[in-house]
């Protein structure tokens, strides 16, 4: 019987105030408050796709900018990850998807390494400065990812192959991100141990 892999986190500061807790043996049910409109819609999907039970109640300075509670609510996502994954032992470690919306086509690889890495690219030219539902910045989905990716301990290669609408592009890589991961993460009964042949991750 393993243990459960559970992680509830908080984190306060002058911008931001953040409670999330998460299970990775879940079924992807999620409660998702962040007052931020399309990202509770993206972090709904990333639990449904992940399969990781998800709660996250969020509140900042939003009436200055978005940044500021997206990414906290990323850090510490990240951090529950690495808290509930423990010493490794046991799991898959490695993860990849490829997950079309429409035109929109999304690559994500992770590897759940300790050694945070991210390489993000194609996106298309202007997609950062696009407002998606009016108030979230394209230029928010790589901090989302960076701040997971740090936190987490992760080796993420993310890659945009193809995409017009912005709404697709974003929604595509948060449900490639969260596919891979549900492989990375996952239990691997023929691995013994901690899958690294230096013995840690």
């Amino acid at each position: 019987m393993t243990s459960p892999r559970t992680a509830e986190l908080r984190r306060e500061t002058s911008e931001s105030s953040i409670r999330l807790s998460l299970d990775l043996d879940g079924t992807g049910r999620s409660s998702i408050s962040t007052s931020v409109p399309f990202f509770d819609h993206m972090l709904t999907a990333f639990a449904k796709h992940s399969l990781i039970d998800l709660e996250v109640e969020a509140h900042g300075d939003t009436q200055i900018d978005v940044h500021h509670t997206v990414e906290d609510t990323g850090i510490v996502l990240g951090q529950a990850i690495a808290k509930a994954l423990g010493d490794k032992s046991g799991i898959a470690r490695f993860g990849d998807a490829l997950v079309p919306l429409d035109e929109a086509l999304a690559q994500a690889v992770v590897d759940i390494s300790g050694r945070p890495y991210l390489v993000h690219s194609g996106e298309p030219a202007g997609f950062e400065f696009h407002l998606i539902g009016g108030h979230f910045t394209g230029s928010m989905v790589r901090h989302v990812f960076e701040a997971i990716t740090m936190h987490a301990g992760l080796t993420v290669h993310l890659t945009v192959l193809a995409g017009r609408d912005p709404h697709h592009i974003a929604e595509a890589e948060f449900k490639a991100f969260a596919r891979a991961l549900r492989q990375a993460v996952q239990h691997d009964d023929r691995v013994s141990g901690i899958p690294s042949t230096k013995g840690a991750l």
